[in-house]
């Protein structure tokens, strides 16, 4: 049988940072639908939250940003002697809550051991630590609910210019100057990495990102 779909509500004209289109009144089964005629390798997201749908195809000054932060998270914690488990942007899902999200990035780090080596699923297993989502453009999804619903304890949002960190407490995600899962890290130190990847080029940012982390760790050794 065939899904109809139902007329499209808005969409966005920016065309900076991400193309976005929603849909309501969308039923769990065509979201579903939907995710499997599309397939893996897209360029498209889904992100889908009690009815409403927003297709989002993201462009460069959407990519950039996400791999950056991508980048600084996984060296952060691997030069840190921390393990993770990368995600990228699978599709986490929860019927019962009638949402999915794709976010730009998400990761096991604290919960790493118990999904180690294997595909995860959301029924049994508990949400990834840390999701990442860039934001430049307008969305109509409640980012903030949705993952909070779904029980991440971290969430960063960023605007392109405004990072915003997010710890879950009561159900609810409240703004903290650091990252729980990496106390030790200031905001300047994520800032100056961004700063530095358009200034002196990215390699030369890691490897100035390494060489902080290094004289980190040399003072709780000392």
């Amino acid at each position: 049988m065939q899904t109809q779909l139902p007329v499209a509500q808005t969409i966005t004209t920016e065309t900076t940072a991400e193309n976005r289109l929603i849909l309501d009144h969308v039923s769990w089964e065509t979201y579903e639908q939907l995710l499997v005629a599309f397939g893996e390798h897209r360029a498209v997201r889904f992100h889908y939250d009690n009815g409403v749908i927003e297709f989002m195809v993201p462009l460069e000054a959407h990519e950039n940003p996400s791999d950056l932060l991508g980048l600084l998270i996984c060296t952060l914690v691997v030069e840190s002697g921390l393990n993770l488990k990368c995600m990228a942007s699978t599709t986490l899902k929860r019927k019962h809550l009638q949402k999915g999200a794709e976010p730009d990035k998400c990761y096991y780090i604290q919960n790493e051991p118990l999904v180690r080596g294997r595909t995860v699923d959301l029924e049994k297993d508990p949400p990834p630590d840390l999701v990442v989502e860039i934001d430049i453009t307008h969305t109509d999804i409640d980012k903030n609910a949705l993952y909070a619903s779904m029980g991440v304890p971290e969430f960063w949002r960023f605007n392109g210019s405004v990072l915003s960190i997010y710890q879950l407490e009561q159900d609810q995600y409240h703004l903290v100057d650091v990252s729980p899962a990496l106390p030790w890290v200031s905001k300047d130190v994520i800032y100056r990495f961004l700063r530095q990847s358009k200034t002196v080029g990215e390699a030369q940012a890691l490897r100035d990102l390494k060489g902080w982390i290094k004289q980190q760790l040399d003072s709780l050794d000392t």
